[in-house]
């Protein structure tokens, strides 16, 4: 008996095109609706399909290449005039997964099947790290491509996005289908080629700034619809020879937590340059004046929700600092929003953390990956607050000509599905804003990864001596380590601490980011010592090297939490991939910034009893701190993202700028 497909539960799974972000009892709903869906035996399903794609294994061997060639296009043909059974599909798939044997020499599994079925249906899989995602993508990149309006293939980096399409690209091609990348530089020229590629590999930060830039060759005019028959009336005029994209039809996003949840705040922007010479003086007095300005008396810091507030007395203070300035300084509102600018910048934006120096410019470091962000800018004067701060030349602010965040741009797409190595802790926020449900795909061989419990101490000095200590016993008898960090000064401070102690190491982070190829490699290999920022955690893949494994394989070290517990999974997923052996710990303390930020009263009591403890303090109740303050920053981010959206919907609304496609 033939099963229901897996398109029986996608009425409940399509994004949210153009909807509003549900409140009220709205939001309850969705809520109930989403557990609900949660609650369909998907996973069951998707493998007892995928069983029958792996059965046809002996019908597709058999046929020669052409022939399955010829197989292929009839039900291409199928696929385009949408009179696809679901029998259908599974022979597509089937077909496809012998094509990638014969071109490319591997052979999805069947876990890797009941992935790309997950990621056919509209969901999003989880797949462990190390259990080929890209090669799973390609199935369902086919089968939308075989439907004729094209499919997106997001990465989150220009390297994985060409890297991608040039390693697929026989499979494809066997298939009868093109491909294409798009990365930073191009000419409107070749993105327009790219994207008119049956299969198109770029990155969210490319696509969603290419979407911008047509938006903005439209101009007045409400979608598409309208500029053709514009374009048809006045030919070129109608600014349509300017487009590159052909639609946004259907998405296939890798590490879709990263790029639809940890940047989901990030707003593309696409801006010009407006000279000020006024403003940029300004903000160089305010960062004089900051200085002149004491905490607690003039200003109160917020550090869960990064905010700076003035007291009575500093604005009386600030109000006689500016008295013979004139100009924007005679205004309090002006003055005061340019100077808390000014503090924000010299409290929660540090050197080789949130940014880094080089060439005499302020480069962002990226928070959750660690890699450098050259392209972009902190908005509304906090760039040229931390330009001021750092005695750089302070650039003028530019003029916004069209944004839109990622989780709004995403939502636009008619089909959106995704895989990643991490999305069960976003099951419901997966759900709740682009409605796509999450299916956790089980690995191909059992994990082996041993996870330690977590190692408490009371300051980061105890912490750090022995994190030393850990990688010195297991350098000792021969096992490679990674270290991870959340930022570029804490991996530069241990590598120091490393060199002090006569342990040969390398550091990966966004200063270094040319050697990661040659880190990463390396990895793996017996007594290595690799410390390294989130960027080692993304699209990298550490083997272990021979006799590694007798030895128990790679050892993962955390040296802090992240507010994402999906940040820490994926750190520890370098470790025991495909059934290796291999172990993981976190080594924390009391003065970190996740349980200061997020549980500030409870963690200086317990720090006030503990401050002068070497030793480890590790109990139930300092690990359940570390626990609460990460759903407590997980509530927090979540709110944060509901807030950006709802912004988008507001600028839609009063501003009528994404207009209909």
């Amino acid at each position: 008996m033939t099963q229901a497909p897996s398109g029986t539960w996608r009425m409940l799974a399509q994004p949210t095109r153009g909807e509003k972000l549900p409140r009220g009892l709205d939001a309850a709903w969705t809520l109930a609706a989403g557990w609900i869906n949660g609650l369909a035996p998907r996973r069951a399903n998707l493998l007892a399909q995928a069983a029958r794609v792996v059965a046809l294994e002996s019908k597709y061997a058999a046929m020669a290449d052409a022939a399955l060639r010829a197989a292929m296009a009839d039900l291409k043909e199928r696929f385009i005039r949408a009179r696809r059974t679901h029998d259908d599909l599974i022979h597509a798939f089937a077909a496809i997964r012998e094509s990638a044997f014969r071109v490319l020499g591997e052979r999805p599994y069947l876990v890797q099947v009941a992935g790309a079925m997950a990621i056919e249906s509209g969901c999003i899989a989880e797949m462990a790290t190390g259990e080929g995602k890209t090669l799973t993508a390609t199935l369902p990149a086919v089968i939308a491509a075989w439907r004729g309006r094209g499919c997106h293939v997001i990465t989150t980096n220009d390297y994985l996005a060409a890297r991608d399409a040039q390693w697929m690209r026989p499979l494809y091609r066997f298939c009868g289908l093109s491909v294409a990348h798009v990365e930073q530089g191009m000419s409107p020229e070749d993105r327009r080629a790219a994207y008119l590629a049956d299969i198109t590999y770029c990155t969210n930060k490319e696509v969603t700034a290419d979407f911008l830039r047509d938006r903005l060759a439209l101009g007045s005019r409400r979608g598409l619809t309208g500029a053709m028959l514009e374009a048809v009336i006045r030919g070129k005029a109608a600014g349509t020879d300017r487009f590159v994209q052909r639609g946004l039809h259907h998405a296939i996003i890798d590490e879709a937590d990263s790029v639809l949840i940890d940047e989901a705040v990030t707003p593309l922007i696409i801006s010009g340059w407006a000279p000020n010479s006024e403003q940029v003086e300004a903000y160089v007095t305010a960062s004089q004046l900051a200085d002149r300005l004491s905490p607690g008396g003039d200003y109160t810091v917020n550090e869960r929700y990064r905010e700076i507030d003035l007291t009575p007395a500093g604005r009386a203070a600030l109000e006689g600092h500016c008295a013979e300035l004139g100009g924007l300084w005679a205004g309090r509102r002006r003055r005061e929003e340019i100077v808390v600018q000014a503090l924000i910048a010299r409290h929660f934006h540090h050197r080789d953390k949130q940014y880094v120096v080089q060439d005499g410019k302020i480069v962002i470091v990226d928070e959750f990956t660690g890699r450098l962000m050259p392209d972009r800018e902190w908005r509304e004067g906090l760039h040229q607050a931390v330009e001021a701060k750092e005695n750089l030349t302070v650039n003028p602010p530019k003029d916004t000509h069209a944004r839109i965040s990622f989780q709004r741009f995403f939502r636009l797409y008619g089909r959106l599905s995704g895989m990643t190595g991490t999305a069960a802790e976003a099951v419901n926020e997966f759900w709740q804003i682009y409605r796509m449900p999450v299916v956790v795909i089980p690995t191909n061989r059992p994990i082996a990864r041993t996870q330690l419990p977590d190692m408490v101490f009371a300051t980061e000095h105890a912490k750090y001596a022995a994190i030393v200590e850990q990688i010195r016993r297991m350098h000792d008898i021969g096992r490679p380590v990674l270290v991870g960090t959340r930022s570029v000064r804490a991996s530069e401070a241990l590598g120091q601490m490393l060199q002090l102690e006569g342990l040969d190491h390398q550091v990966l982070n966004a200063v270094r980011h040319a050697e990661e190829a040659q880190i990463v490699a390396q990895a793996g290999q017996p007594g290595r010592i690799t410390v390294a920022t989130n960027m080692a955690g993304r699209g990298t893949d550490i083997k272990p090297a021979r006799g590694v494994t007798e030895k128990g394989g790679l050892h993962v070290i955390a040296s802090e939490r992240h507010e994402a517990r999906r940040i820490d999974r994926q750190l520890f997923g370098r470790c025991g991939r495909q059934g290796d052996p291999g172990s993981a710990q976190a080594i924390v303390s009391l003065e970190d910034e996740l349980p200061r930020r997020h549980l500030p009263n409870l963690t200086a009591i317990l720090h006030r009893r503990t401050a002068r403890r070497s030793d480890e303090i590790s109990g139930r109740l300092t690990r359940s701190l570390f626990d609460l303050a990460q759903r407590r920053a997980g509530r927090f981010a979540l709110a944060q993202r509901k807030g950006v959206l709802r912004g988008d919907d507001w600028l839609d609304e009063y501003l009528g700028f994404a207009g209909a496609e």
